[in-house]
């Protein structure tokens, strides 16, 4: 297994190249190609426009096909529908919002597709969907719920915190009003005060990684913080937990 920067920095220059000269290769639903994109990007109501966009630039930087679904478009798929992807990435936003614009038999379509083998990648209040809520989430995690990252109880709403992996190596990471992870998978990465960043597990056949952290930030949301870790390098990091997800990788962990 890729340690946490070996892994980032494997990736790159791919990104750092893409990033700068791919055009994305999107699809919207239902998708009108010869061959069915792998990934399905969420980008419905209660998530953050500019997120998606930056979600988007790391999967074309790694030259993955991918369809987007809105609230609507999620609420018409079936189980089977969502089971024609290998992986589902909802994208930062406010996960309540998220919830409660669809419908309870999507989350139910959702949640049953990754136990029988979709793949899921939550960011941020993706993080938080994925658990469980009394606002319509997913429930991946056998009824587990997170709280916020202790940050939010200082008033703090963005920040560059410091992600450590399992080998001691760490990167600065973009934050915003995310989840911290206590009681559920595997911690791949810890905040500073040891609570779990990202975590990864399975949920039935579905493999599931959660981040709290933002790695496919832009350099415009760095504005007025200071990061010793550069943005290529958390750019890169995001593609890691893509691929991970993707293919149901285990990254290293604690």
């Amino acid at each position: 297994m890729l340690s946490f920067n070996i892994a980032a920095n494997r990736l790159q220059r791919l990104t750092i190249i893409a990033l700068l000269a791919l055009i994305p290769i999107a699809f919207t639903v239902p998708a009108a190609a010869t061959s069915h994109p792998q990934v399905l990007l969420f980008n419905g109501t209660g998530t953050i426009a500019n997120d998606v966009k930056a979600v988007e630039a790391i999967l074309s930087s790694l030259r993955l096909s991918y369809a987007t679904a809105d609230s609507a478009q999620l609420n018409d798929m079936s189980e089977s529908e969502l089971r024609a992807y290998k992986l589902l990435i909802v994208p930062g936003g406010n996960s309540i919002t998220i919830g409660e614009n669809l419908h309870s038999t999507t989350t139910e379509n959702v949640h049953n597709a990754v136990s029988a083998g979709l793949h899921y990648l939550g960011i941020c209040a993706g993080g938080f969907f994925g658990g469980y809520s009394d606002h319509n989430g997913l429930n991946l995690t056998s009824g587990v719920w997170f709280n916020y990252y202790a940050d939010e109880d200082k008033g703090i709403h963005k920040a560059a915190v410091e992600v450590r992996g399992s080998r001691g190596e760490s990167l600065d990471q973009y934050w915003q009003d995310g989840p911290e992870f206590s009681g559920w998978g595997s911690i791949v990465g810890e905040y500073s005060n040891g609570t779990p960043a990202i975590v990864e597990g399975r949920s039935g056949s579905g493999w599931v990684i959660l981040s709290g952290i933002h790695p496919e930030a832009p350099a415009s949301w760095r504005y007025g913080m200071k990061f010793t870790t550069s943005v290529q390098t958390d750019n890169a990091y995001a593609g890691v937990l893509i691929l991970a997800a993707l293919n149901g990788t285990s990254l290293p962990h604690y």
